[in-house]
Order: C-alpha cells, then sequence, then structure tokens
C-alpha cells in the first residue's frame, strides 16, 4: 500500500463508552484472515487518561481486531521526545494514572497535584469542607521545573489554584506571589480539544476549555500571556510528525517498501482533524508523504444538521473559532477534503481513491 490511516477514536470510533456500529464493520475490510493489517494504521486521539497498551487492549476489544501499543498515539505520546525534561522534577495535571503515565514517558520525578495538596493543604482553600481544621506547615521540598497538562483534571478548581501557585511563586507554591519572575516556567501541554463527543446530545468540556480557564486567570492577575513550552495534540504539527513516523514504522515492520505516498486523517472535528491535517499538509514536503487528506465523519463533534453547510458562501469565516489561542484562524485550514456518514464510508471511500482491492 502507498497510503496510511490516522483514526481519530471519540466520535469516529465510539461515542464515551458506547462503539459506534459502523466502526467494527469497517475494521474488517482492513485486516486480512490472520488478523494483519492490509495497510498501516494509527491511532491518533487527543485522550490523555491513560497507557497506550491500555488504549490498545480497549480497542482490540472494541474493533474485533489485534491492536498495538505501537499504532496508537495518545495525545502525551510526543513528549517521549522531550528528553531535556525527562531527569527533572514536573507537576503533571490531569486524570488516570497519571504518575504511571509520566514514568512511561520517560520522566523520573512526577509529582501530581494530589501529593502537592497534601503537602501544601493551605492552598486548597475553595471548598470549604476540604479546608484543614489545623494549620500545618510541612516540611515538603519542591520546586518542580515544569508543569505538564495531561488532560482536563477532576476539581477544576483545585488544578487552577495550584498551578497558578507555582507559576507565580517559580516553583515554590506556599511562597508569596512573584509577578515579576516572567516569563514563567515551562508549561507543556496535551489536548486542546475545546469539547468532545460522549452519550450525551450535545458535545461535553475538552481540556482546551480547562486551558482557556488557567489562561485567562493568569492573565487577569499578571496582566500577561501565559506561555507554552510546547502544544501536542490534534491539531499541533508535532502530532501529526509523531504520527507519521509512526506509520513508517509500522509499513517498515512489514517489509512494505513502496513510499506512503498519502495520509487519511479521518475524523470528526473541524477544529482538530481536519485543522490539524491541512496544517500538517503544509508542511509535508519535509517528509515522507506527499499528502493529508482530511475525511470529515457525521457520527461526532460535527453534525451536517446543526451547523451551516460547509459551501455556503462565507460561512466558514463567520464561524466562532473554536481552536486553541495559538493558532491562526485560516478557513482553508477546516475545509474538508471528503464529507462521509460515517467510518466505514471513510475507508470505502479511501480504497475507492487508492483503487485497492483488499
Amino acid at each position: 500500500p502507498s497510503f496510511g490511516f490516522l483514526f481519530d477514536i471519540d466520535g469516529v470510533l465510539v461515542r464515551g463508552r458506547t462503539p459506534i456500529p459502523a466502526a467494527r464493520t469497517a475494521f474488517q475490510k482492513l485486516v486480512n484472515s490472520q488478523g494483519q493489517f492490509l495497510v498501516p494504521v494509527v491511532f491518533v486521539t487527543n485522550a490523555g487518561n491513560c497507557l497506550r497498551q491500555e488504549k490498545a487492549d480497549q480497542l482490540s476489544h472494541l474493533l474485533g481486531v489485534p491492536i498495538s501499543q505501537d499504532q496508537v498515539m495518545m495525545s502525551h505520546s510526543p513528549l517521549r521526545m522531550f528528553k531535556r525534561y525527562h531527569e527533572k522534577c514536573v507537576l503533571v495535571s490531569g486524570q488516570g494514572p497519571l504518575l504511571d503515565i509520566a514514568q512511561d514517558l520517560g520522566f523520573c520525578q512526577p509529582i501530581t497535584m494530589d501529593t502537592l495538596r497534601e503537602k501544601r493543604p493551605l492552598l486548597d482553600a475553595v471548598d470549604h469542607d476540604r479546608r484543614p481544621n489545623v494549620l500545618v506547615s510541612g516540611d515538603f521540598c519542591f520546586k518542580p521545573l515544569s508543569v505538564l497538562l495531561f488532560g482536563e483534571p477532576v476539581r477544576w478548581e483545585t488544578s487552577l489554584q495550584l498551578i497558578i501557585d507555582v507559576l507565580l511563586t517559580s516553583g515554590y507554591p506556599g511562597n508569596p506571589y512573584e509577578q515579576e519572575n516572567y516569563p514563567h516556567i515551562p508549561v507543556l501541554a496535551c489536548n486542546m480539544d475545546l469539547m468532545w463527543v460522549a452519550e450525551a446530545q450535545s458535545p461535553r468540556f475538552g481540556h482546551g476549555t480547562f486551558m482557556v480557564c488557567l489562561e485567562n486567570i493568569y492573565k487577569k492577575i499578571t496582566g500577561k500571556d501565559l506561555k507554552y513550552e510546547a502544544l501536542m495534540g490534534k491539531p499541533s504539527r508535532l502530532t501529526y510528525q509523531y504520527a507519521e513516523h509512526l506509520i513508517r514504522a509500522q509499513a517498515l515492520q512489514r517489509s512494505w517498501e513502496q513510499p506512503i505516498q498519502t495520509l487519511y486523517a479521518v475524523g470528526d472535528n473541524l477544529m482538530t482533524d481536519v485543522y490539524g491535517a491541512k496544517l500538517w499538509e503544509l508542511e509535508l514536503a519535509s517528509a515522507a508523504a506527499a499528502r493529508c487528506t482530511s475525511v470529515l465523519v457525521c457520527t461526532g463533534v460535527y453534525n451536517p444538521q446543526a451547523q451551516v453547510a460547509l459551501d455556503a458562501r462565507d460561512s466558514i469565516a463567520e464561524a466562532v473559532f473554536h481552536g486553541h489561542r495559538d493558532f491562526r484562524f485560516d478557513p482553508a485550514l477546516v475545509e474538508p477534503d471528503h464529507i462521509v456518514p460515517d467510518v466505514d464510508a471513510a475507508v470505502d471511500l479511501v480504497f475507492q481513491l487508492e483503487n485497492f482491492t483488499p
């Protein structure tokens, strides 16, 4: 094969924990009788609350085909390349097995919000029922040299408060704020999705919404912009570079000698899946793949009935931009190459375009 698939998960293969019926049908077309993939496939999700192996096991059960962790790319996967931070103390925000995830990525000294809150109980004061009854002063030695935002946390007020404390004290939470220390210590963020779809009829808050809160609180207090050392997860170029590397690694492992010419990015979100594919295609002159084609499905965030037709004059230009603050809005970057009903139709379309017979 001279092409490969980049599949989003939420809204394309599942809604929350409920499989989308077309998913299993689609993947029966992508494997042979031995369960081997006929084309290179990578699952590119903005989720970041579990290890790759756990997500691979979930997908294997969902799709009825064997998926390896090397085919799974979480929003935080590119952090493996940030080796300059791996030996340093880092504060991690999100949910799930945060320490396991951080250590699997190569970080040697991760500290969670729960640990910081336990050692500095006076800092978490929004919930009156959780305030300490006895004033304590711990001897906890803590100086995070960076902050990792894996995904949306459970108690937003706690994480927002403690992250602001760390940024405004240069890593010494509990000390008085020092607003003159700017730029602040590095912040690396994974997953910029403003919203995502689960079983509810309307989209739910994503990590991007949490980031909007954090950025605006920091700006309101300091008058300055919160800066990111790196942004990853779709639609960042970094994510697509890493995904393309995984596609090439699969082809190499299978001894497929024909170069991969086209990547098909199948997703449900104009502002992440389509925007990211288009943005990455602009960069592909220096990559192995020659083209990245976006295929938008109608089973997730994108709803053709609820949104203005994409070909209506100025409809994209007038749309509210749901992308991250640091990404420019260009109407051309949110125009999908193809729109199909579901992932099964997406696979059929690609096979037709590539004249590929399984």
